[in-house]
């Protein structure tokens, strides 16, 4: 009998289920455990390799039929906001993202909660409870963290905090070439702010300060409404199979 290491990646195939984003469509994934010593280097390696994590596992598009799904990272140095961006930027200027530890608390439960039931009420998160929220949060062997957003407060430009209960939310990955969105959530009852896409006008200045060259944003489905803004960051570049392909 074979015994392979704790830090020896194994690759599974999950069974076909309706894909999310194409309507008859079937989705599989190969996905693989990201535990032990070698859990972030093996995070960086596979997230430059179109892959995406969820809590200790990473995982990518395996359809048989199907390439839709194409990851997409923004080339954070070239970036430049355009008008709507720029405005959104400004609308949200009265909120400020602090960075924290991946601990979860009830608050950040009670928004994520509401995100979902407003967002994604037919989602696949939908039964979520708070243990579930928990382990999404913490169960990481990797450099991640929370970036939480509120309302700037009288002694912000003291302490570097907001005040008041989180706005919108986000879990980051650190990597050695950028930062990774791994999910993130927000007040359904800030529909005019667009804080989805200003958390990663955010996460953009975030890497550029942080001198990584890009921004990670997951999967690129071209045709799917839920997944069109993340077209609107250029330049970019998309993974194809010849390797990462920059996008003006």
């Amino acid at each position: 009998m074979t015994s392979h290491p704790r830090d020896t990646p194994q690759f599974y195939l999950t069974a076909p289920s309706p894909c999310p984003y194409l309507e008859g469509q079937e989705e599989r994934k190969v996905f693989t455990h990201l535990v032990g010593r070698r859990a972030r280097d093996l995070n960086e390696i596979l997230t430059q390799g179109g892959f995406r994590r969820s809590q200790t596992i990473a995982y990518r598009p395996a359809c048989e039929t199907c390439r839709a799904c194409i990851s997409v990272r923004v080339i954070v140095d070239a970036f430049q906001p355009t008008g709507s961006q720029k405005r959104i930027l400004q609308r949200n200027a009265d909120l400020i993202g602090t960075p924290e530890s991946n601990r979860p608390a009830s608050e950040q439960y009670a928004l994520f909660r509401r995100y979902l039931d407003a967002r994604h009420g037919d989602g696949g998160m939908v039964d979520m409870t708070v243990l579930d929220y928990a382990m999404m949060i913490e169960d990481s062997h990797v450099d991640t963290h929370l970036v939480v957003y509120k309302r700037r407060g009288p002694d912000t430009a003291i302490n570097g905090r907001g005040r008041g209960g989180p706005v919108a939310v986000c879990l980051t990955d650190v990597l050695s070439d950028g930062l990774s969105m791994v999910y993130s959530f927000y007040d359904p009852d800030e529909a005019a702010r667009s804080l989805g896409t200003f958390m990663i006008l955010d996460h953009i200045r975030r890497a550029q300060e942080m001198g990584l060259p890009y921004l990670y944003l997951g999967y690129w489905v071209e045709g799917s409404r839920k997944m069109d803004y993340k077209a609107r960051f250029r330049p970019q570049e998309r993974l194809m199979p010849q390797g990462w392909a920059r996008v003006e």
